[in-house]
């Protein structure tokens, strides 16, 4: 299938990110319709205002409150509904109160569009988004999450910043689950397609490994620096969001550092879901790229695949 669009989204939970993905979406002519769902009403009526006004600035696209019956005719469900990461907290310590929001919310939003593709984004993402495939019966290609796109995004970032290149131009990946247990892919990193050790040379540097251990710290660190000084982490997410949406609509086929469910890749046994660089398009998740490692890479990503199984196996799925 080609392109699709302009498309109806729901938006579960009008929270930060919720709110900060649809403000996103209005500036993008593949959307023209979005329907915001959250416990509060009230505050998915005040939000829907708001945009709605906005959207008068910018482009025709209907936005309004709803229940889960307005959902319906969804091309995609972005769940953002769930409690905040607080400061001091780990995503990790989220699980059991979102899984039980994800348990209650989800089955009723997808009885009104059962063909949507669903995009979860609250936290910890890797393990909702297994816990959102399990509960809706949906196919692997079709539930994935928000995973490691803007960590990828933060590496490429740091990384710009320290060689003075365009990120565009950088190739850089973050793997494995969306925390504290994410897995930088330095042995593949590239500026233009240059090795970085190459670029090193090139640029009359010398390689540290201080250096690497440094910017995966702040990769890792990023958002709990964010939530520290600010309270959450808002505008980064919801910019990923978009984009993950417009390679649904555009039929992109692009490569994207998505969560999604995995089995028996790179010795891990076993399914969970996690992040790895996907071909994604209008079916969602078309293919896992399994991409070389080396071999402590494949070591700290089946690491991390083992912490979020360990989390996964407390729950009663």
């Amino acid at each position: 299938m080609g392109l699709q669009g302009p498309a109806k989204v729901a938006i579960i939970g009008t929270g930060y990110v919720g709110s900060s993905t649809a403000f996103a979406l209005l500036f993008s002519p593949l959307v023209k319709e979005m329907v915001l769902v959250d416990v509060n009403h009230a505050k998915a009526e005040g939000e829907a205002m708001d945009l709605a006004h906005a959207a008068t600035l910018i482009r025709p696209v209907e936005v309004y409150a709803g229940r889960p019956a307005d959902c319906a005719g969804s091309r995609i469900v972005i769940f953002t509904a769930g409690a905040n990461q607080q400061p001091g907290q780990t995503r990790l310590d989220l699980i059991h109160r979102n899984t039980a929001i994800v348990r209650q919310a989800l089955p009723e939003i997808l009885h009104y569009c059962p063909e949507a593709l669903v995009l979860m984004v609250a936290n910890p993402v890797d393990i909702l988004t297994y816990v959102a495939w399990k509960i809706s019966g949906l196919p692997e290609n079709r539930v994935l999450g928000s995973g490691t796109v803007l960590d990828s995004a933060r590496f490429r970032h740091l990384l710009s910043r320290h060689y003075r290149v365009d990120p565009r131009n950088i190739h850089a990946y973050v793997i494995g689950e969306h925390g504290d247990t994410e897995v930088p892919v330095w042995s593949l990193a590239n500026v233009a397609g240059v090795d970085l050790e190459e670029f090193y040379l090139m640029d009359g540097m010398r390689e540290e490994e201080a250096f690497r251990v440094e910017i995966s710290h702040q990769v890792r660190e990023a958002a709990y620096e964010i939530i520290e000084r600010k309270g959450v982490t808002s505008y980064g997410v919801a910019l990923a969001l978009s984009r993950i949406i417009e390679c649904i609509l555009r039929n992109e086929h692009s490569v994207l550092t998505i969560s999604s469910v995995i089995r028996d890749l790179y010795g891990i046994d076993g399914e969970v879901a996690l992040s790895l660089p996907c071909l994604v398009g209008n079916e969602g998740r078309e293919k896992v790229l399994a991409i070389p490692l080396v071999a402590r890479e494949k070591a700290a990503l089946k690491h991390s695949a083992t912490i979020l199984q360990q989390l996964i196996a407390q729950l009663s799925l």
